[in-house]
C-alpha cells in the first residue's frame, strides 16, 4: 500500500501539501480526455420512478442523498456503496457512482425539475480545486481514480448534473422539503426534522421497490445468475476446505471471488457455517474447520454492478453424504420449503408461504415427539426456539429489501407480479440444548431460493442449484 511522506495540510487529512515547485510540475502536459459515456441502461425506468415520487409528493422538495464515504481505519474507507433510494431513482452503477451525490427533486408548477449534486472530475487547470487530483488523499483522481465530469454524469444518468459546491445554496430556499435523513449532514443541516415526513417518504420509497419493473427483473436473474454459478464454484472447493486449519475462510474466499469477478461484490456477508456454527443464523467470522461428516450452512449473494442482490442458501454434506441424523432434518427443512414453495401465488397473502412451511415443520417436530414445553405441548409458537426467524423476506437492492414499507403494503400485503422474494425456512438445534436428542445437536440445515412472482404463479430464479437430499449428495459427489 502506498505511503507517503509529506504531511497533512491543517484541517483536511485526505489533503497532502506539495513543495511549490513540484506544484507547478503538475499545472501543465496532460491531454485532454473525453471518454464516451453512454446512457446508463436502467435511466428511463429511474425517471419513471422519479415521476411516480414526484405526484406522490406535489409542492415538496425531496432530496435523497447516495451517502458519503465511511473510515475502515484511520486513513482508509470502505468501498463505497450508495443508498438504495439513491440507485433506484438515478440507475447509477456502483464503481461509477460518486460519494457524497444527492438528488433533489424541486417543486415547478407541473410537477419536480431533477438535478443531481456530485463532485465532478478533479480539474487540471490550477484553479479553485485544481491541486485535489494530485493532492487529495480520499477523492483525487491519482489516487481513487477518475470521476465523470458534470456533462458525463448528466449523459448517463439522463439528469441535470451540478457540483456538490451548490448544495446548500440549492437548498436554501424555503420549500417544504423531505429527505432521507442520516446519511448527508449538509443536507440534514438543511433541512430541519418534520414530525412524520422523513418516514412516510422512506415508506413510499421502499414500496416503490416493491414490485420490480422489467430492467429490474433483469437485474435480479444476473445476481441469482451469478450466485447459483459461486455456489458451484464452492462446491467444487469443499476438499481443499478440509485441509486447512480455518476452512471456512476458504468457501468465503472462493464466493468472494466471483462475487467480485461478476459484480459490484457481495450483498451481504458470506455466511459460511460449518459443524455447529450452521446453528448460528448470521455466522460471518468463517475462521472455523470444515470437517468431512460435517454440514456446511452457506448463505451468500452476489451483488451486481447496479447492486441487486441474489441471496441463496444451500446446506451441503462436505463428505457427500448426509448422516442419518442430519438427512432426517435436511428432510423436514425441505418438506417444509417444497410446501412454502407451493403457496406462492399472485393474490396470495404475503405470509401465506410462513405459515405452510411453518405448520410443515411444527408437524414434523411433532411426529419425532419434539416438544419444546413438554409432552402435552401442541402450541407451534413454541417451536420457534428450534426456527427463530421468519421464512422468506423481499429481496432486490437490498438482501432485505423494502424494509421501510407499511405493513399493510408488505407483511401484512398480497404478492404481485414483479415481487422477488426468498423462501428459506430452517431448523438450528443447539448444541448445548437438552430439549432435542443428542444426535440432533449441532445440527442446523437451512435452504433458501430467490422467486419471482408472475400472473401464473412463482419461478425459482435459483433453479440451477439442487434442492433434494439425493441431488445434493450427487452434486457435492461429483465435484470431489
Amino acid at each position: 500500500m502506498v505511503r507517503d511522506d509529506i504531511r497533512p495540510r491543517e484541517g483536511a487529512s485526505h489533503d497532502r501539501a506539495v513543495a511549490p515547485t513540484l506544484a507547478e510540475c503538475f499545472t501543465r502536459g496532460w491531454a485532454e480526455a473525453a471518454p464516451a459515456v453512454p446512457v446508463l441502461p436502467g435511466a428511463a425506468y429511474a425517471a419513471e420512478r422519479r415521476a411516480l415520487l414526484s405526484a406522490r409528493f406535489p409542492g415538496e422538495r425531496i432530496v435523497v442523498p447516495a451517502g458519503g464515504l465511511k473510515v475502515r481505519s484511520n486513513d482508509f474507507d470502505y468501498v463505497f456503496r450508495p443508498h438504495s433510494a439513491f440507485l433506484h431513482l438515478t440507475a447509477d452503477e456502483g464503481a461509477g457512482a460518486v460519494p457524497d451525490s444527492v438528488l433533489v427533486l424541486e417543486p415547478t408548477g407541473t410537477g419536480h425539475d431533477a438535478t443531481v449534486f456530485t463532485r465532478p472530475r478533479s480539474p487540471r487547470d490550477g484553479g479553485p480545486n485544481g491541486t485535489e487530483f494530485y493532492r487529495d488523499r480520499r477523492y483525487g483522481e491519482f489516487w481513487t481514480g477518475r470521476r465523470r465530469t458534470l456533462a458525463e454524469t448528466s449523459e448517463a444518468l439522463g439528469l441535470t448534473a451540478l457540483p456538490r459546491d451548490d448544495l446548500a445554496r440549492a437548498l436554501a430556499p424555503h420549500v417544504p422539503t423531505r429527505v432521507v435523513r442520516g446519511q448527508d449532514p449538509v443536507v440534514d443541516a438543511a433541512a430541519p426534522p418534520v414530525a412524520g415526513a422523513e418516514s412516510e417518504l422512506l415508506a413510499f420509497l421502499s414500496e416503490l421497490r416493491l414490485v420490480k419493473d422489467a430492467w429490474e427483473v433483469e437485474q435480479m436473474r444476473a445476481a441469482v445468475g451469478h450466485t447459483v454459478a459461486a455456489f458451484h464454484d464452492v462446491a467444487g472447493e469443499l476438499p481443499a476446505a478440509t485441509r486447512l486449519a480455518r476452512g471456512e475462510r476458504w468457501i468465503e474466499g472462493t464466493f468472494n471471488r466471483r462475487a467480485r469477478l461478476e459484480g459490484h461484490g457481495l450483498g451481504f456477508e458470506t455466511i459460511a457455517a460449518a459443524g455447529a456454527h450452521a446453528c448460528v443464523l448470521h455466522w460471518m467470522r468463517n475462521d472455523g474447520p470444515v470437517r468431512d461428516g460435517e454440514l456446511l450452512l452457506l448463505d451468500a449473494g452476489v451483488e451486481t454492478d447496479t447492486c441487486y442482490t441474489g441471496d441463496v442458501t444451500r446446506t451441503l454434506p462436505v463428505g457427500g453424504r448426509f448422516t442419518d441424523a442430519q438427512r432426517q432434518v435436511y428432510d423436514l427443512v425441505y418438506a417444509a420449503q417444497s410446501a412454502g414453495i407451493a403457496a406462492l401465488r399472485p393474490g396470495a397473502r404475503f405470509g401465506d408461504f410462513h405459515d405452510a412451511a411453518t405448520r410443515v415443520i411444527a408437524e414434523g417436530l411433532d411426529t419425532w415427539g419434539l416438544r419444546p414445553n413438554g409432552a402435552g405441548s401442541h402450541d407451534r409458537s413454541l417451536y420457534g426456539r428450534y426456527t427463530v426467524c421468519g421464512t422468506g423476506h423481499m429481496l432486490g437492492l437490498d438482501c432485505h429489501d423494502c424494509a421501510d414499507a407499511r405493513s399493510s403494503a408488505y407483511l401484512d400485503g398480497v404478492l404481485e407480479p414483479g415481487h422477488v422474494l426468498t423462501v428459506e425456512p430452517g431448523l438450528y438445534f443447539q448444541p448445548d440444548d437438552l430439549t432435542v436428542p443428542a444426535r440432533l445437536r449441532g445440527i442446523g440445515v437451512r435452504i433458501e431460493d430467490d422467486f419471482l412472482i408472475t400472473a401464473d404463479g412463482a419461478v425459482c430464479l435459483s433453479a440451477g442449484l439442487p434442492r433434494a437430499a439425493d441431488d445434493v449428495e450427487a452434486w457435492v459427489t461429483a465435484t470431489r
